[in-house]
């Protein structure tokens, strides 16, 4: 709205007075009482002139109380109805001490008699040091509700991240290990059956042991998908080498996997994260990136704060166009990606154009 005196030195007041004399010595008695600002003052006498007047930026107005042809309750009832927070304050000759708390019931935020124009700089720095605090209090309200809609909005996130992790989890084990281990049971079975044919008790308990390996196995894999034990082991970034590598030899990708600063002895929740980051960046550029290299930057921050930076040279993707709508086969995984960051108090930024690769940046 208005140009508050903390970003000008000019203080421009609208004067609904009837009297040009009267606006002519409140603008001397302003000059006088404070020479350190410039006061600029523009008279309207009714309605239809303030009507005019209030779509612009003042910093304050003062308005006389009796005059023939308006009166400071019309004008308050205008400010309220144009939902113009400009102070109001009234000046007049005379005035009731009933009347003088009426109209301040009503909206005005100070008044003075003529006779006393000397504090006139004083209420005005007054009015609009509160019209100051006010508009950062309904800043600070407005961005505490957006927060909370945020909040909202990354809680049902967190359910619904939550769930998809169980129903992978759980279609691992069912596809994977379950059928793995329903198999070593069959021969096992029929190893025993035929104990008799000790060639073929031995076929099917040498299947059941490879079946067991295969099943050990599988379990690692998820175990590391899960949380790595390099991460407890031997730290992050040798924890990220690891799952780099498991994912880029079979895609045979190259490689680069880079840190700064010291990484801390004992690492945080935080650092799982980070693990989890990389391999789903590198499992989005071993499927869909056709890429030949893969970059991947560590940075060790103050306040146990981690950076993770993942570049590829490969063919990129139209950003727009893929985050746009609702979680689906397509964008699951970058989905998954902002959620997991945001969760963990983090932004997951995306740089990528078709034909250009594809960067991605969380500081957590």
């Amino acid at each position: 709205m208005s140009t508050f005196a903390t970003a000008s030195p000019t203080i421009r007041l609208l004067c609904v007075e009837d009297n040009p004399d009267d606006v002519e010595l409140m603008a001397l008695t302003l000059e006088r009482a404070d020479p350190h600002r410039r006061y600029v003052l523009r008279r309207v006498d009714d309605a239809n002139a303030f009507l005019d007047a209030v779509s612009e930026d003042f910093d304050a107005i003062l308005c006389d109380f009796n005059m023939p042809r308006f009166s400071p309750y019309a004008a308050l009832q205008i400010l309220v109805a144009r939902r113009c927070g400009t102070p109001l304050i009234v000046v007049t000759r005379a005035i009731g001490e009933e009347a003088a708390v009426h109209v301040l019931r009503c909206g005005a935020k100070d008044y003075l008699t003529k006779d006393k124009l000397g504090t006139l700089p004083q209420i005005i720095e007054r009015v609009m040091t509160e019209r100051r605090r006010l508009a950062q209090q309904e800043q600070l309200g407005l961005e505490l509700e957006a927060a909370y809609r945020r909040l909202k909005k990354l809680s049902a996130r967190l359910v619904v991240a939550q769930e998809r992790e169980r129903t992978l989890i759980s279609r691992e084990l069912h596809d994977q290990l379950g059928q793995t281990l329903t198999g070593m049971v069959l021969h096992l079975h029929a190893a025993k059956k035929l104990a008799a044919d000790a060639q073929a008790a031995t076929k099917h308990t040498d299947t059941a042991m490879e079946m067991a390996q295969g099943a050990v196995s599988q379990l690692k894999t998820l175990s590391f998908s899960l949380r790595p034990a390099q991460l407890d082991l031997l730290g992050l970034v040798a924890a990220v080498q690891s799952a780099v590598q498991r994912i880029a030899e079979p895609a045979d990708l190259r490689c680069t996997v880079t840190s700064r600063g010291t990484e801390p002895a004992s690492l945080s929740e935080t650092a799982s994260v980070v693990v989890r980051l990389v391999q789903e960046a590198m499992n989005n550029v071993a499927r869909h990136a056709q890429a030949t290299h893969v970059w991947v930057r560590l940075r060790f921050l103050p306040h146990d704060r981690i950076g993770v930076l993942v570049i590829d040279n490969g063919v990129g993707f139209d950003k727009h166009d893929l985050l746009s709508g609702q979680p689906s086969e397509r964008n699951v995984g970058l989905y998954g990606m902002i959620e997991r960051t945001e969760l963990a108090g983090g932004r997951l930024l995306i740089r990528t154009r078709p034909g250009a690769g594809v960067a991605l940046r969380a500081v957590l």
